[in-house]
């Protein structure tokens, strides 16, 4: 399927490795010019490197972090009116709520809700006069289903959720859609270190603590970046908009919810 993306401008945050390099990649392969975001430069230019390689996109790296402000200028100084953006920034620590301290809190609160709106709020706008934009937020399955070690995720990025449900309905007449991706989990670092975590709560080898996980996966198994990649790509389509103000879960059937 051509997703009728090519020649469009997409900006993907937090891209160097994982669900957001599998993103930029698969709009890449679309025919998107991709302007990529992180915080290490040399690691984010291999990325961008690999990216043209496999598929001769024009693809820019922009070194920052884009839970900063500086960050977040850089990004938009080297991609301005984005048709796309991808919003992604690394989880914060897990833990007892009650050993985190205020900084801990602002610091979640300006990775995982705060940045993405400030960038929602530079973009959306061309968006809506050029009659055409795609917003996807990678949040997470604990949206739904939280877990008591990931307060801190789950109290932004559930801030996040409650705001994109009213921008969605004010910008969907412009052709303009916002959306949010749900992983589960998926085969990159950060799902590393939960095996690890479980495998040391269960006095287990990691390859047992992630057998056991993986049972508990309808699907029976990890998902992989690239299908999440694959499925941001499709709700950056021009197919896809008629998809807004949703929470996509990509995990596998884990969440055993009807709705």
């Amino acid at each position: 399927m051509d997703l009728g993306l090519k020649g469009r401008k997409a900006l993907v945050c937090a891209a160097s490795k994982g669900m957001g390099r599998a993103c930029a990649e698969s709009l890449a392969r679309e025919g998107c010019d991709v302007w990529i975001t992180a915080r290490h430069a040399d690691l984010l230019e291999a990325t961008a490197a690999a990216i043209r390689k496999t598929t001769g996109a024009k693809v820019t790296a922009v070194p920052g972090d884009i839970a900063t402000e500086a960050g977040r200028q850089a990004a938009l100084a080297a991609c301005s009116d984005p048709d796309i953006l991808v919003n992604n920034a690394g989880g914060p620590p897990t833990g007892d709520f009650r050993k985190f301290s205020a900084a801990d809190w602002s610091a979640a609160l300006e990775a995982n809700m705060l940045a993405p709106i400030y960038l929602m709020k530079a973009t959306i706008d061309g968006m809506t006069r050029r009659r055409f934009g795609r917003i996807v937020n990678i949040t997470s399955s604990t949206v739904k289903q939280p877990f008591a070690s990931l307060a801190l995720s789950n109290g932004a990025r559930s801030g996040l959720t409650g705001f994109v449900a009213g921008l969605a309905r004010e910008v969907a007449r412009h052709n303009v859609t916002v959306n949010n991706l749900l992983p589960g989990s998926i085969d990159t670092e950060r799902s590393e270190v939960f095996v690890t975590n479980h495998a040391k709560a269960r006095g287990i080898s990691r390859e047992d603590a992630r057998a056991e996980l993986e049972k508990e996966i309808p699907a029976g198994r990890f998902g992989s970046a690239a299908e999440f990649g694959e499925a941001c790509a499709f709700l950056c389509s021009a197919q896809a908009g008629y998809i807004t103000g949703q929470n996509l879960l990509v995990d596998g059937g884990a969440y055993p919810g009807t709705f």
